[in-house]
């Protein structure tokens, strides 16, 4: 996961931009960039880190400008740190292009190779490189497509790209005075548009505009292919729309609870999970007690289906990120001990069921056990609000290999008895899939393993 955000039209882009990526820390914790045009030269300032301490007040007085676009990242492959850190810009037949992309390209691999065998050079080890390498290889125009007389000699440069790669992608394009913004036909990544009084946003999640003070548009459709530019916003669907296979682990995990994305708002998807995984589980407890944070929401809506008491069994620090997307098992084992703090004031003596909002590999769980039993639970029982992770994911999401996945090794029992809990419950597929309005439209890759969109063995994650 990424988190992209984009600005147009707004005097000091640079700062907007910087904040509006703040909003969006939390889909990436490696590196920040930004890239601003002040409609006529385009620059990047690139860092590694957290929003806030990598980006220096002076580096946005050397790149001011009136349209932004700003990327967070975290690596399932490639490089880590300020090496690949986005957005990348290049030189290419229509001037500078800065491109921004959160998703994950499936014919990687097979792209480079034969850019390769072309005597293309690449910078940077990141599949994100491919949408300006290939902006330099060749036009198309769809047949029968009608395009602004300001787009004519631009956007078939970009259809030629989104002809040849696939997979998943929502992606900002910054080129000296214009924004474009495109999301793949399955539209597995959210991609939202905003508005600024007279400036228009793009961004991952809604929150990117609430801290901004800035509003909800609409989102980016799947297939759509949106230009903004001095005189307006141009809407184009280049292709043939497919099949609708949005990112329901977005809604588990990664995306905050107060962001709207997928036509839902996160906090009522995630609650109803935690009530539907309620009324699937017949557990009888003392308290139920939430792995802050993405487990709190699903955790009140356990709490009130089941008429148990939630209380704050675990204390989390918050001055320690998210150890899911560190790039390293023992990394991740270290951010879990500084990371909780038990409460004992809660615990002692007590059944508590603790919600968690996914179980990948176990490790995580075992410790959190560990820890409450040591603080004077009686009982620990362990819910999870989404279905055991079977498969591994293709399109952008940072899920282990399969060899990886507990849930593929051992059954529910063994998982319990590993993670040295007195019971485990999974929330069902069918129970997930009800949480959201249109189910069909989702895709459940990672708890199915149907894949929407075939992938070679060897393909890699590159994010």
């Amino acid at each position: 996961m990424c988190g992209i955000f984009g600005i147009f039209g707004v005097e000091n882009a640079e700062k907007y931009a910087f904040f509006g990526i703040y909003a969006l820390q939390h889909r990436g914790q490696e590196s920040v960039g930004i890239a601003v045009s002040d409609f006529e030269n385009i620059k990047v300032v690139k860092k590694e880190g957290l929003v806030l301490s990598a980006i220096k007040k002076e580096d946005l007085e050397q790149a001011k400008g009136y349209l932004a676009i700003a990327h967070v990242r975290y690596a399932t492959a490639g490089r880590s740190g300020a090496f690949n850190a986005q957005p990348f810009l290049k030189k290419t037949p229509i001037g500078e292009v800065a491109v921004a992309h959160n998703g994950n390209l499936i014919n990687f691999k097979e792209l480079k190779d034969e850019l390769l065998r072309e005597g293309e050079a690449f910078e940077y080890d990141s599949d994100t490189e491919l949408f300006l390498s290939l902006l330099c290889k060749g036009t198309y125009t769809p047949e029968g497509l009608k395009l602004h007389p300001e787009d004519e000699q631009l956007l078939p440069y970009f259809f030629y790209v989104l002809k040849r790669v696939q997979g998943a992608y929502s992606v900002l394009f910054l080129l000296k005075d214009r924004l474009i913004a495109i999301r793949d036909p399955y539209g597995f990544r959210p991609l939202l548009m905003g508005r600024l009084k007279d400036a228009i946003l793009f961004a991952s999640e809604s929150c990117a505009f609430d801290i901004l003070s800035g509003e909800f548009w609409r989102e980016v459709k799947p297939g759509e292919v949106v230009v903004v530019s001095k005189s307006g916003i141009r809407s184009y669907f280049p292709f043939s729309s497919s099949k609708r296979a949005m990112c329901i682990f977005e809604f588990v995990y990664f995306s905050k609870p107060e962001s709207y994305i997928f036509n839902e708002w996160v906090y009522n998807v995630r609650k109803k999970m935690g009530e539907v995984l309620a009324q699937e589980d017949e557990l009888i407890a003392d308290v139920v007690v939430p792995v802050p944070d993405s487990g709190v929401v699903p955790a009140l809506g356990y709490s009130q289906r089941k008429g148990i008491p939630l209380e704050l069994g675990l204390i989390r620090n918050h001055y320690v990120g998210r150890s899911f997307i560190e790039p390293t098992q023992e990394l991740r084992d270290i951010k879990v001990l500084m990371k909780f703090n038990p409460n004992p004031a809660v615990l002692k003596g007590k059944r508590v069921v603790v919600i968690d909002d996914s179980l990948v590999r176990g490790t995580t769980s075992k410790k959190i056990v560990s820890m409450l039993r040591k603080a004077g639970a009686k009982e620990v029982h362990m819910r999870i609000a989404s279905p055991p992770v079977i498969g591994p994911c293709y399109y952008g999401i940072d899920t282990p290999t399969k060899e990886e996945l507990i849930a593929t090794k051992f059954s529910v029992q063994e998982i319990a008895e590993f993670i040295g809990a007195d019971s485990l419950k999974y929330l069902s597929l069918e129970g997930l899939k009800s949480c959201v309005e249109d189910p069909e439209d989702f895709c459940t890759a990672c708890f199915s393993g149907q894949y929407p969109l075939e992938v070679k063995e060897e393909v890699q994650r590159i994010r």
